[in-house]
């Protein structure tokens, strides 16, 4: 079995930082900063919970099962609940909402600057067809990524944000202004909400699976030391988007007074790095843009061909399913990405307790063990939440079991009226294990 080197685990982390870190990454902790102001810290430390450590938890569950976390779920809960919710997952951070949303983001924040309004269809267009013609070409030979991703673009990119935070912290844009909306009364649970937005915790899932088989490729096949490495990586990716999202927030937390209150985080970056570096800025923005969002594409892209590889038993090929979803995503991007953003967003609002409570869960299985009923009672009371909130964001709603819910319930009204009736599932769930003893250890499917 051949170990990999410092310098190998280096790039893997380089490689999952890059995956990670897309166009919505760079564009929320702006936001955030500017409207915590003199909470961006508290707020932001809120932020990184669930923006950094869910999934870094995400990557450490699944290498902790050697890259096999499907067959884990299937295990554990039920094949039929897995399948779906993994189905689900796959599509949405791929190619039916965050792929076109890479190519469309980085067009809107990069390029459109560029053009005038006459130019502007033809410009999506042809920008999104090299966008898209280039994840093609990166997800087609996954055995390589690591190379293309972590020693070229991840550099890279990485050079260009070391450029930008150096000439905020040097040349700040202005003062810090003073805390504005729920980020005055609790700047640490808004900002643990807005975690959310980034997804990465459902990306764990697609890139752990990714990392752990590029891991495989180069000749370490052995669970713990595919675990250690994947963990080692974790931490590097964990303390570089640390440092980002902190520096981001903090350029967005000395705008307000020079930039005002803009609508979203990407105008806030771009006006910033507009004011730093004069003509050149938008240039610079367009290239960090860019790559953030090829590498996150090609990323997505190929975790998710994977997947429906696996799940079709190899009847569609990995190269069919890339060729598919990248066209797919080329399309998507071009027209209805707003109609498809919001069809998608409920059903994000429905998948990620499931994961959360499953990847948390999982992270205690040794503990846990054959006392399946701690999996699936937990999911089976998370899904009833998880659906109720996931219809309310599609805008089907009942006042009548919200009023009680948002009355009995904790947590219920900030949408994690999960939390502690997962938690109460669980304990029942082992209890009832416990009653039923041999009965459920026999039950539990083969390993």
């Amino acid at each position: 079995m051949k170990s990999m080197s410092k310098g190998e685990v280096l790039t893997v982390g380089l490689m999952m930082f890059s995956i990670f870190f897309g166009a919505g990454n760079l564009i929320f902790p702006p936001a955030l900063g500017q409207a915590a102001g003199s909470q961006s810290i508290i707020a932001m430390l809120g932020f990184l919970v669930t923006g950094v450590g869910l999934p870094l938890l995400g990557i450490t569950a699944i290498a902790m099962q050697g890259g096999k976390y499907v067959e884990f779920m299937n295990r554990k809960t039920y094949p039929w609940l897995a399948t779906a919710l993994l189905v689900i997952l796959y599509l949405t951070i791929g190619p039916v909402f965050a792929v076109p949303r890479t190519g469309a983001v980085s067009f809107e924040i990069g390029i459109r600057p560029f053009l005038s309004e006459a130019n502007l269809t033809m410009g999506q267009f042809v920008y999104t067809l090299f966008f898209f013609a280039a994840t093609y070409y990166l997800a087609m030979t996954p055995n390589k990524m690591i190379d293309r991703v972590g020693k070229m673009l991840t550099p890279a990119l990485l050079v260009f944000l070391v450029i930008l935070f150096a000439k905020s912290f040097i040349t700040p844009l202005g003062e810090v202004l003073d805390a504005t909306g729920n980020y005055i009364a609790a700047p640490f649970s808004q900002g643990f909400q807005d975690g959310y937005q980034t997804m990465d915790l459902l990306a764990s899932l697609s890139i752990g699976t990714i990392v752990v088989n590029a891991i495989r490729m180069r000749g370490t096949t052995d669970n713990k030391a595919v675990s250690k490495i994947c963990i080692a990586s974790g931490v590097i990716t964990v303390a570089l988007m640390t440092l980002v999202y902190g520096s981001l927030a903090y350029i967005g937390a000395t705008s307000a007074g020079v930039l005002g209150h803009v609508e979203n985080g990407g105008q806030l970056l771009a006006g910033a790095v507009s004011i730093f570096f004069g003509p050149a800025g938008n240039l610079l923005v367009a290239i960090i843009i860019a790559l953030a969002c090829l590498t996150t594409s090609c990323g997505m892209i190929s975790g998710m061909a994977w997947y429906f590889n696996k799940l079709s038993n190899n009847r569609v090929s990995y190269a069919r399913l890339v060729q598919v979803s990248t066209l797919f995503s080329f399309v998507v991007s071009n027209v209805g990405l707003t109609q498809i953003i919001a069809l998608s967003v409920p059903f994000l609002v429905a998948i990620y307790p499931l994961v959360i409570v499953f990847v948390v869960l999982s992270l205690f299985d040794g503990v846990i063990g054959w006392r399946y009923s701690v999996y699936r009672m937990a999911i089976n009371v998370t899904l009833i939440f998880a659906v109720l909130d996931g219809l309310a964001a599609a805008g089907i709603k009942f006042p009548a079991l919200t009023a009680v819910l948002s009355q009995y319930v904790p947590f219920y009204d900030i949408g994690m009226g999960w939390f502690v009736p997962a938690l109460l599932a669980a304990a029942l769930g082992w209890l009832l294990a416990e009653v039923r003893g041999a009965k459920e250890n026999e039950a539990l499917p083969a390993e």
